[in-house]
């Protein structure tokens, strides 16, 4: 049976320039509806990467590096460096791995931190330790965690802890140098010389302390931020108090 060759009508697009504005109104509802369709996509990706599904628990930014296993019972991790909040003695150590740009840490230290302060800490039951993990799609976190060492080095982390969660939104967007500006106004305002911890961030004095922090966090199985944990016990995410506080008191009990 002989092949029967189809041609197909190929449109004259010299004619296009003489369309009138009624007839692109069909070509440019198809266009918006394309362009909606792939903002929908880069919007749930963003979404996706934020909220860390499928990595961490609800609630925490993800780290690019995802190599580390999470742990399923106690690790051994130590306190760090850096003051810890609460008694010695404690019977529960709380550790947590934070980002001062990371969003879902600040939401952790303003909504759950003061009541986990208020219920355990100032009781004596528990005893809580901050280590940095700056994550490295956030751009200014790396050199927030260094303006918080040349703070404490001053004898102020906490109040510098608290200022750069209070200030987040204003230095988070910033160029890496004003970012630097902002950290040495905020270290002004805690009672410490700016200019010195100005001087101190850009001599990447902390650099390797910080990352140090990064690098046993993620030995210990830190994916994303925060992770805190409670007696070795993961809690991934900004969780909400009642998540803490169910194993504080586990942890108590025994």
């Amino acid at each position: 049976m002989p092949k029967k060759t189809v041609t197909l009508p190929i449109p004259n697009l010299s004619n296009l320039s003489k369309l009138s504005g009624k007839n692109y109104a069909p070509v440019l509802v198809v266009l918006l509806i394309i362009a909606s369709f792939l903002l929908g996509i880069l919007f749930t990706k963003v979404q996706y990467l934020e909220n860390g599904q499928g990595t961490v628990n609800t609630a925490g930014t993800v780290a690019n590096d995802t190599t580390a296993q999470v742990p399923t019972g106690p690790v051994d991790v130590k306190e760090g460096h850096l003051p810890v909040l609460g008694q010695e003695d404690a019977k529960v150590t709380i550790i947590e791995f934070s980002d001062f740009q990371c969003p879902f840490c600040e939401q952790l230290w303003k909504e759950t931190l003061p009541q986990i302060k208020k219920e355990y800490v100032e009781t004596g039951k528990v005893k809580f330790a901050y280590r940095h993990y700056p994550l490295d799609f956030h751009a200014n976190a790396e050199k927030a965690a260094e303006a918080s060492e040349c703070a404490n080095e001053q004898g102020k982390f906490w109040e510098m802890h608290d200022k750069l969660f209070e200030n987040q939104a204003k230095w988070e967007p910033q160029a890496a140098a004003d970012a630097l500006t902002t950290f040495a106004s905020l270290a002004d305002e805690v009672g410490i010389s700016g200019a010195n911890l100005k001087s101190c961030v850009e001599s990447g004095k902390f650099e390797k302390t910080v990352k140090d922090d990064l690098a046993e966090g993620t030995t210990v199985g830190v994916q994303g931020t925060p992770a805190t944990y409670i007696n070795g016990l993961l809690v991934s995410g900004a969780q909400p108090y009642s998540a803490f506080k169910t194993i504080i008191d586990q942890e108590l009990a025994k």
